[in-house]
């Protein structure tokens, strides 16, 4: 489990110089970014909302979602927003 200080350490970092990558072939218009951090960690964002926050995720939570995903899990989920 990712504790408190795991959050704010990551929220901290200054990643103003991040290289931020979207799925090859995606809409611009409606889509999310990711920026590999240090320590496998990745944070998120849509591009198209410049005043939203970024999300941060440590290597646990992202991979904990990456299996998820690939396992179907979210599959319901996105079935009722279609």
């Amino acid at each position: 489990m990712t504790t408190r200080a795991e959050k704010d350490a990551l929220y901290a970092l200054d990643i103003s110089g991040a290289q931020w990558q979207a799925a090859p072939g995606s809409d611009p218009e409606n889509r999310f970014e990711i920026a590999l951090l240090p320590n496998g960690a990745v944070a998120l964002r849509d591009p198209n909302a410049p005043d939203d926050r970024d999300l941060r995720y440590t290597a646990t939570e992202w991979e904990a979602y990456c299996k998820g995903a690939a396992d179907g899990e979210f599959d319901k989920d996105l079935s009722t927003t279609r």
